[in-house]
C-alpha cells in the first residue's frame, strides 16, 4: 500500500526524500512545534521542513526525538536564513541550526532566499557541509531560473532541490520544466495557496473521488512531480493532507486545474524583496 510513509523520490544525488513533508512555517516553539511534528509523525509523515528562521528547529528536534521513530526514517530540512548569508557565516549559522535540531547530519540545507551579491558564496559554504558530510542533500529556496544558471555556472555541484511557491494559481511552468531538465526536485511551499481554496474545479474534482480541494491541490502537486509540504498545526488537517496515495487525477483533471494559474504570489517575489 502506497502512503505517505513510502513514497519518495530519488534526488539527483541518489538520496531518497519522501514526496509529502510537513512545513513549519510559523509554528511556534513553545510546544506548538514539538506537538505538531510528533502528530504529523504519527500520522504517516516521514519528512520535516524547518529553518531558522522559523524560530522552532528546538522543538522540530524534540518532536522527531519523542516520536519513537528511528532518525534515519526522517528526512529533515532547515534553511539559511538571508542575514546568515556568506561563506563564514553560513557555516556558523549551520552549525546553530544543527546544534537546535540536535541532530549530527541534516538531510537537506537550503540558501533560504537569492541575496544578491551573497548567494553564491553561501552555496560554496553548502557545498563544503555536503561535501564534508554535515548534509546529505544541498539545494535552493525561491530561485528564479536565472538564479539557478547563476549557481549552476559557478558552482561544483547542481542544486538538488529547489522549494518555491508553487500551487494552481502560480504553476512556474517554465521554472518547473528547467528544474526537470536539470534534475533539480521541484518543492511547493504554500502549496495550498494559503487557504485560498474556493474554487469550483477544485470542489468538482474533490466530488468525484471522495476528497477535499485541499487534497486535490496535494495530488496534483505529486502528479506534476513537485514533492509537497503542506503547513497545519490541527492533527485532523495533518492527517488528512497525507491522505493523498490512493487516487490519482486524469490528465484532463491536471490541466483544468492548472489552468486556474494567474501568476499569483501568496507570498514574495524572488527578485524583489527586501529581508
Amino acid at each position: 500500500m502506497t502512503n505517505a510513509r513510502t513514497e519518495s523520490t530519488i534526488l539527483s544525488n541518489g538520496v531518497k526524500m519522501p514526496w509529502l513533508g510537513l512545513g513549519v512555517w510559523k509554528v511556534k516553539d513553545d510546544g506548538e512545534a514539538e506537538r505538531t511534528v510528533t502528530s504529523a509523525i504519527e500520522a504517516g509523515y516521514r519528512s520535516i521542513d524547518t529553518a531558522a528562521a522559523y524560530n522552532n528547529e528546538e522543538g522540530v528536534g524534540a518532536g522527531i526525538r519523542n516520536s519513537g521513530i528511528t532518525r534515519d526514517e526522517i528526512f529533515v530540512t532547515t534553511k539559511i536564513w538571508n542575514s546568515a548569508q556568506g561563506y563564514e557565516s553560513s557555516l556558523a549559522a549551520f552549525e546553530e541550526s544543527r546544534k537546535k535540531l540536535g541532530l549530527d547530519v541534516v538531510d537537506l540545507l537550503l540558501i533560504h532566499w537569492p541575496v544578491k551579491e551573497k548567494y553564491k558564496e553561501t552555496w560554496r559554504a553548502l557545498e563544503k557541509l555536503y561535501r564534508d558530510g554535515y548534509v546529505r542533500a544541498i539545494g535552493v529556496s525561491n530561485f528564479q531560473i536565472h538564479h539557478l544558471r547563476d549557481v549552476i555556472a559557478s558552482g561544483e555541484f547542481v542544486p538538488m532541490v529547489n522549494q518555491v511557491e508553487f500551487h494552481p494559481l502560480l504553476t512556474q511552468t517554465e521554472l518547473l520544466s528547467f528544474t526537470k531538465s536539470n534534475k533539480i526536485q521541484l518543492e511547493a511551499w504554500s502549496p495550498l495557496m494559503q487557504g485560498n481554496l474556493d474554487h469550483s474545479i477544485l470542489a468538482e474534482i474533490g466530488a468525484k473521488y471522495g476528497k477535499s480541494p485541499a487534497q486535490v491541490v496535494l495530488r496534483w502537486d505529486l502528479q506534476n512531480g513537485v514533492i509537497t509540504i503542506p503547513k497545519s498545526t490541527n492533527p485532523v488537517r495533518i492527517k488528512e493532507n497525507a491522505d493523498i496515495f490512493d487516487f490519482s487525477l486524469t490528465a484532463e483533471e491536471i490541466s483544468q486545474i492548472s489552468a486556474l494559474n494567474r501568476d499569483q504570489r501568496f507570498g514574495s517575489d524572488p527578485d524583489n524583496f527586501n529581508f
